[in-house]
């Protein structure tokens, strides 16, 4: 027998903004934060779900509301399968050893340590850029870039689906944001063109990404450039989900498009394939480093990045810049063409183009919901995305890939996606009945028996 939802619980998250506003500014969350346990009491709430193992293909956490769970495991970034490498763990204890624990300070005062030093020299040589400045977590340093090149008076030509962080430093620099349509270069030609034809004296920042990880698609970075060359603006691209993943030496699309150290401004978060939170922002500009220190927020009000997030860097690239890093790479693309390949020969619709990132469109948001809930009691660990994050009906997994995925667990997962929608859809199905008919009595499979042939 399937349990009846709610039907506040089918639809998406009551925007706050259309509440009436309380006095008291916590109060005003009341409403959300009763609609989010709601969710959790149904089992409908796959977020903040926490790990009670190691980060790995298979793993073991709980909901939050302490449920457990396990299984194969495509919801953490951990593109290269890093972060539980020996040699990064032995460098990580080596910097407690040395340097201890904390940075202590900010960047601009003493909190650098001798190995971020190391690491934004080798940074540098790696990226193909005269300056590197690390920050301790990606945010900043994508938030903190954008905020410290604009001015009040200054433009941002942005994607609609780049990163929040990219987004809200726009919108916290400048009133004049230009926002246009997913990889739609002729607007930001056109766009750009308006903006010199009014103003030629204020600067322009353009902003993307080099693999939005949402859709798992590619702008035309070269083209951008050259548009950006030719309206005297610059061009800003977050390189967060594709450096070290892709990329004959792990240097991402750029070095498809032969664009290595020569965007205007790169940014980037460690997060993904290398084993450690933090970011950088990159440029050809020596005088930049000292507005990123000394007038950015988040580098210059903030503890500077600790010395085990800088030893597991400078230890993951060692691997990206190596023989095991091309393995590791390829193995990873081969699993998600394999995974790309399972869900299409299913009938699943999958966006974008082969990347650690394999996104699956659902669609329905209660179907969403549903399929991630039986997904998870299935064995197959995944997130999900839904409105506002993404649009309306456009409800989606958002599968991450990673180098150390077997075979069999990438078939299991393709397996999983199928058995929970099927279940999904029964569950609606049974949910459409007892609306229309006020019947809660219809016989279908109990959880147990469904699992077991699951499991067959």
């Amino acid at each position: 027998m399937f349990e009846n939802i709610p039907g506040q619980l089918r639809t998406s998250l009551p925007a706050v903004e259309k509440h009436n506003h309380p006095v008291d500014l916590l109060a005003r969350w009341d409403d959300s934060g009763k609609w989010w346990q709601d969710r959790v009491q149904h089992k409908l709430d796959p977020y903040q779900k926490y790990s009670t193992s190691r980060v790995g293909n298979f793993i073991e956490g709980a909901h939050r509301d302490g449920t457990e769970f396990r299984g194969h495991n495509f919801a953490s970034q951990d593109y290269l399968s890093l972060s539980s490498h020996p040699a990064l763990i032995a460098a990580a204890k080596s910097a407690i050893d040395t340097y201890g624990l904390h940075s202590a300070g900010s960047a601009a005062l003493m909190g650098n340590t001798a190995l971020s030093v190391a690491l934004e020299r080798r940074l540098e040589a790696f990226l193909g850029f005269d300056d590197v400045v690390v920050f301790p977590i990606g945010w900043a340093a994508g938030y903190g870039a954008v905020k410290t090149l604009v001015k009040p008076t200054d433009h941002v030509v942005i994607d609609i689906l780049a990163h929040a962080c990219l987004q809200e430093a726009a919108h916290d620099a400048t009133e004049n944001v230009h926002v246009h349509s997913h990889l739609n270069i002729r607007a930001v030609e056109s766009r750009l063109a308006r903006i010199r034809r009014e103003d030629e004296t204020n600067g322009i920042l353009v902003v993307t990404e080099t693999l939005f990880s949402m859709d798992s698609d590619m702008p035309d970075i070269p083209a951008l450039q050259d548009i950006c060359n030719r309206f005297n603006a610059t061009l800003l691209v977050d390189c967060a989900h594709d450096l070290g993943a892709l990329g004959e030496t792990g240097r991402g699309k750029l070095e498809d498009y032969g664009l290595v150290g020569k965007v205007d401004v790169l940014v980037g978060a460690f997060s993904k394939s290398f084993a450690s939170m933090g970011g950088f922002v990159a440029t050809n500009n020596k005088g930049f480093r000292f507005a990123l220190r000394g007038q950015c927020g988040p580098s210059t009000f903030t503890n500077a990045m600790s010395p085990i997030q800088a030893a597991v860097i400078l230890g993951s690239l060692d691997i990206v810049d190596s023989e095991e890093g091309a393995a590791r790479r390829n193995r990873l693309m081969d699993n998600s063409l394999r995974l790309r390949a399972g869900l299409e020969d299913a009938g699943f619709e999958v966006l974008g183009k082969p990347s650690a990132v394999v996104p699956m469109l659902i669609g329905d948001v209660l179907l969403a919901r549903l399929m991630t809930r039986y997904a998870v009691e299935y064995g197959g660990i995944v997130n999900l995305v839904e409105h506002p994050a993404v649009a309306r009906n456009a409800c989606r997994w958002r599968l991450q890939v990673m180098t150390d995925h077997t075979e069999a667990q990438i078939d299991a997962m393709v397996e999983i996606a199928i058995k929970s929608r099927e279940m999904a859809e029964m569950h609606i199905e049974w949910l459409s009945a007892n609306d229309n008919a006020q019947n809660d009595n219809i016989e279908l499979p109990s959880l147990p028996a469904i699992h077991s042939a699951a499991a067959e």
